[in-house]
């Protein structure tokens, strides 16, 4: 559990739920805004789509049609409304940042959406038309949201559209998810104890067989790490930014206490981080019924929670000796399992994908399941080739759903 820079292999990389093209607000230092396309066929994106040639202005593609976004013209320009994949310009003509939502207006189901076009901006939204009602609706930063005029299609088959969420809806499956992570926080300061214990009676070898259930229990509440604050960087940092590295003073927490079991440190040097680690849990677990998690969020972290693995788990990189990252990477699966299913009943009516989605979640589970042997685990570095094509292939496949959930999650407004 730790910040996502976002910094995934290519053959990861994936497409949003097959809604037309938007941007996802990502947490990143900086903040950025990461475009990612909607999964249609490249030759029709990429072609010059024939069809129709209406509303375009100079210097626009062929067969694009630009649609005006602003307070008083929102969604002007689409005069000939016809059936197929089609591009739509969305210039922002007004002096403030807008997000466009192409929409049913009785039903407000989405089918397209683009975030932050910037003032005397363009974007490009690409959606498939069908029989149906249609309209824009811009959503100026600091400003009521406007709709535009309808436009009737009547032939076709339409591409799938999703009903919008409110921060509302969100509240009751953060509220449950909250109360899972503060008994699964009892269960870390229980182990956690456990360990120290160990540590203080000279029993490294026991100390060794403690730690990673611990850890294994603390990772699995991977969805609330951004509500964790400090504590998640006393509790399971690393040493990346330290000057000391592994033995910088301020290299705390489980893979500190790691790094001295598998390196041969003494139990008295390891009794004091011992002493500190159960200090964090136990003031995080009882300090978390004050705490807040943001419902807007939790779809956003089922989708981090795999990233995070795949950038950090699956390449080893938080390895400090006890090669047992896929042992993380499975308690990771177990954490987005437990957002899931406090999400499925929004996600139900909303993403066609989501049986597929527990299926590649069983998938996963059964692939690491094959690397843990009694008490221990296969490390990264020593899967064969064909093993390691077969872990990055599901979790690739995971992380694209998981996409979905994050886009179909988003809060989106509606006034």
């Amino acid at each position: 559990m730790r910040p996502l820079h976002h910094v995934v292999p290519e053959r990861l990389a994936m497409p949003l739920p097959r809604l037309g093209t938007r941007s996802v607000r990502l947490r990143t230092a900086p903040a950025v805004f990461v475009v990612l396309a909607v999964a249609l066929a490249g030759t029709l994106l990429g072609s010059s789509l024939g069809g129709p040639r209406h509303g375009r202005a100079a210097g626009a593609p062929s067969g694009h049609i630009v649609i005006e976004v602003s307070e008083s013209r929102c969604g002007h320009g689409w005069t000939r409304p016809e059936p197929g994949v089609r591009t739509f310009d969305l210039h922002n003509s007004s002096d403030a940042a807008a997000e466009v939502y192409l929409e049913d207006p009785g039903s407000q189901v989405v089918y397209g959406e683009v975030e932050g076009i910037g003032p005397g901006t363009t974007r490009q939204l690409t959606v498939r038309l069908g029989r149906g009602t249609y309209a824009f609706k811009c959503v100026p930063d600091d400003a009521d949201a406007v709709t535009g005029p309808s436009v009737h299609i009547t032939g076709g088959q339409r591409g799938p559209g999703a009903a919008p969420l409110s921060e509302h809806d969100l509240i009751p499956p953060a509220l449950a998810y909250q109360k899972w992570v503060g008994t699964g926080l009892d269960d870390v300061v229980r182990l956690t104890a456990k360990l120290r214990d160990a540590i203080d009676g000279g029993d490294l070898a026991a100390a060794r067989s403690a730690w990673l259930p611990a850890h294994l229990e603390y990772e699995r509440l991977g969805a609330a790490y951004d509500a964790f604050g400090d504590a998640d960087g006393a509790i399971n940092g690393t040493d990346a930014g330290l000057p000391g590295g592994v033995r910088d003073k301020d290299f705390a927490g489980f893979h500190r206490i790691e790094y001295g079991l598998w390196h041969g440190d003494s139990a008295a040097g390891l009794r004091a981080p011992a002493a500190a680690l159960v200090k964090a849990v136990t003031g995080l677990r009882d300090n978390w019924s004050q705490t807040r998690m943001d419902p807007a969020q939790l779809g956003l972290r089922a989708h981090e929670i795999l990233e995070n693995t795949v950038q950090f788990e699956l390449t080893a990189r938080t390895d400090y000796g006890s090669g047992s990252n896929l042992a993380t990477a499975r308690a990771n699966l177990d954490g987005t399992g437990e957002v899931l299913s406090r999400l499925s009943p929004l996600l139900a009516t909303r993403y066609a994908g989501l049986a597929e989605l527990q299926k590649d979640l069983d998938r996963a589970r059964h692939t690491l399941d094959g690397f843990h042997h009694g008490a221990t685990w296969t490390p990264p570095a020593r899967l064969t080739r064909t093993q390691r094509e077969d872990v990055n292939a599901v979790f690739g496949d995971l992380v694209e759903r998981l996409a979905s959930v994050a886009t179909l999650c988003d809060p989106r407004r509606t006034v």
